[in-house]
């Protein structure tokens, strides 16, 4: 249920979840941050972990809006949604502000697979795995799921390497090896 205070708790949570982690950030903060009081907060949130829960489902949502407008522009054309896909991942990785994969940074602080935002975590990597191998599946490939593999390892490098490489050439490398992966454009060329 939302409502205008949840989003603001929310958005004030996205913000200091990104910029400063997520066990780094205490529900003070958050309360804080969002100008509310605890009854409040505890009234829209039973608990941090249901509030870190609600911001990676957030942000699967947009990024699940994003790949989906991508695979919309590309209109069947895998080689143009992965184009657009990688673009995307280029100007996120440029952004001010970029630390990384909201989800590869959870997981990396919430290692128990029990965890509720673990879970959170495992179900938008499950749903961008499965719609990898959608989106490869016209292409005739052998081995789908194998490639949605390989793409979802592409992905992941290059959301860390917007964070500790360079990030102007995260955008160009994604679709070489994309491309490289799906058999479609050139082979990757040696640096």
């Amino acid at each position: 249920m939302s409502s205008p205070m949840r989003e603001r708790i929310l958005a004030a949570a996205a913000e200091l979840f990104y910029a400063y982690g997520l066990r780094a950030v205490s529900v003070d903060k958050v309360i804080d941050a969002a100008r509310t009081t605890k009854v409040t907060f505890y009234r829209h949130f039973r608990s941090k972990d249901e509030l870190v829960v609600a911001y990676l489902e957030h942000r699967a949502a947009l990024e699940r809006d994003g790949i989906g407008a991508a695979i919309e522009h590309g209109d069947g054309d895998v080689d143009a949604t992965l184009r657009v896909i990688s673009e995307a991942v280029g100007a996120l990785a440029c952004a001010p502000g970029f630390r990384g994969c909201p989800f590869i940074n959870a997981a990396a602080e919430y290692s128990d697979p029990d965890s509720p935002i673990r879970k959170a975590v495992d179900a938008h990597r499950r749903w961008n795995r499965a719609t990898f191998e959608q989106l490869v599946a016209p292409l005739g490939i052998p081995n789908p799921g194998e490639v949605a593999d390989d793409l979802m390892l592409i992905r992941d490098g290059a959301m860390v390497a917007g964070y500790l490489g360079r990030p102007e050439t995260v955008a160009a490398s994604f679709l070489r090896s994309s491309q490289a992966v799906i058999g479609t454009g050139d082979s990757p060329q040696a640096v």
